[in-house]
């Protein structure tokens, strides 16, 4: 037995047996400490300045306080009135010092990159609730041997660019090229491969050494590994990955929903998987699945985040997702179980009630888990039928499992048809089935999930329409615009110019 496992075996399970590294038994009481850290280590900044930080904190109620003065903001707001200064290399702006770091994230709505402020002491948090992550593995049954294994993280090039008074990446990349050097034991591809920025010279690279390596655990986007595994399996001529990796046994996940992915996924293991999702965005480490047997993740409420939840409802938001001034927000002891909420995040990087851009569930409230449901902008509410990314998501699953088929990729658009509307899918799917197969399997599917769209079926979406297109079309398309691989995924709900340009690009794509 590895003497190294052994030890790390034994460290987590110690640690896991402290209740105060899971449970938080007074979240409201946790968060108000935790804003008053944020308040407290920032009021010196011009932000912190503005808004009177410093008298702020005297208040008896300084959630309440802090929510009547300080503004709701999303990227663009927040960005043109006070990032673009931190980005030029001014300091004390929105955190103390000056940001050494800025992710690049486009998230799945927007064509062009968000410059979103990494510092110091946001990657500080991200490390701890990373450890904690990892001593939650006590809860799950793995031998000693299996801590011993490597652990294969498929993110973006650990190389950044340096712009005169910043370094630029993406956030994969970032964290990496900072991962404590107790883990580099465990760490693969390597600090050389990991530098590499030509995607697939990356992947190719992996494959070569994949033999090489004796992996227990991948960490990554769902679409990017499937490809890997699948030029993995095609290059040694093999029947599954674990005849190269034997003792894989965790899939470590996040940034979008794994199900619609699970089915093809699963056709290339030779055994079950765990699967532990992770809610790590630009903006801060959010949550995390930190006990067996549950898809829902722990909200990380003691380390670096302020967090407040907003009904997403036509009552707080616009028609295309857009958070109206005067909307109602909440924090965590006031959400209801089973309720939508958008998500509004304060944070050790200088982000302030900044619209993030998903939407979440509460589903435990012992546990203070949620689930991811979408985006603010992905949904379609033409006519009130309220479709959302979870709806679509478990649609193509059960569409998957009806007609036993795999649908790699899917985007929805919402059109005028004729006097009234449609919904139009774009199916990527490798598999000989008729596109009348797959919509009227998808249109059956959201009757039985979304009563409101079962109506609206009747009385104003007149048609479903579905085109099919290779699955390669998908990541052509990424490519294409310089967002393939790392933490990139490709758009659910396609809306304006955007849909304009996929149609063109589908077009040209089938008839060449």
């Amino acid at each position: 037995m590895p003497l190294l496992g052994s030890v790390i075996k034994h460290a987590i399970s110690l640690r896991s047996k402290m209740p105060a590294i899971f449970k938080v038994s007074d979240p409201e009481m946790v968060q108000q400490k935790e804003l008053r850290r944020l308040l407290r280590r920032s009021a010196n900044t011009a932000f912190g300045e503005k808004y009177g930080f410093n008298q702020m904190l005297k208040s008896k109620d300084v959630v309440a306080e802090f929510q009547k003065r300080v503004p709701t903001y999303d990227y663009n707001s927040i960005f043109k009135e006070w990032w673009y200064r931190s980005l030029n290399g001014e300091a004390y702006v929105t955190w103390p010092g000056k940001v050494k770091y800025f992710a690049l994230s486009s998230g799945t709505s927007e064509a062009s990159s968000k410059y979103i402020p990494v510092t110091n002491d946001m990657l500080k948090a991200i490390k701890k609730t990373s450890i904690k992550q990892i001593f939650s593995l006590a809860r799950y049954e793995f031998p000693k041997e299996f801590f011993e294994k490597g652990i294969l993280m498929l993110g973006g090039s650990t190389h950044l660019q340096y712009n005169g008074t910043y370094f630029e990446g993406d956030l994969s990349g970032i964290t990496t090229k900072n991962i404590p050097f107790w883990f580099q034991h465990f760490y693969k591809p390597g600090k050389r491969i990991s530098k590499e920025r030509d995607w697939p010279t990356k992947l190719n690279e992996i494959v070569k050494r994949a033999k090489d390596w004796d992996i227990g655990v991948i960490v990554g986007v769902p679409a990017w590994w499937q490809i890997l595994i699948e030029k993995i399996i095609d290059h040694y001529k093999v029947a599954n990955i674990h005849e190269i990796w034997p003792n894989l046994s965790i899939f470590v996940h996040g940034g979008v929903a794994f199900t619609p992915y699970k089915k093809g996924f699963e056709k290339l293991l030779a055994k079950p998987l765990t699967y532990i999702e992770t809610y790590l965005a630009s903006e801060g480490f959010v949550a995390f699945q930190s006990r067996p047997n549950t898809p829902n993740m722990q909200l990380v409420l003691d380390n670096g985040l302020f967090m407040e939840f907003v009904p997403f409802t036509e009552t707080n938001f616009d028609e295309e997702g857009n958070l109206k001034p005067d909307a109602r927000v909440l924090t965590i002891s006031q959400i209801e179980a089973g309720e939508e909420y958008a998500l509004l995040l304060s944070t050790c990087a200088g982000a302030w009630r900044y619209l993030i851009g998903d939407t979440v569930k509460l589903v435990s409230r012992e546990h203070n888990e949620i689930v991811i449901t979408g985006r603010t902008k992905h949904f379609l509410n033409l006519c009130g039928e309220h479709l959302s990314q979870e709806n679509m998501n478990m649609a193509v699953k059960m569409t998957e499992d009806q007609l036993n088929m795999e649908i790699r990729e899917f985007t929805v658009s919402g059109i005028k048809y004729e006097s009234m509307f449609a919904h139009k899918w774009f199916i990527g799917t490798d598999a000989p089935v008729a596109k009348d197969k797959i919509r009227d399997a998808i249109d059956e599917n959201l009757k039985v999930l979304n009563d409101d769209y079962r109506v609206e079926r009747i009385a104003a979406i007149r048609e479903v329409i579905v085109e099919v297109v290779p699955s390669s079309v998908f990541y052509d398309w990424m490519r294409m615009k310089g967002k393939e691989g790392a933490q990139n995924k490709f758009p659910r709900v396609i809306k304006h110019k955007q849909r304009e340009e996929w149609e063109d690009f589908v077009k040209n794509s089938l008839s060449e």
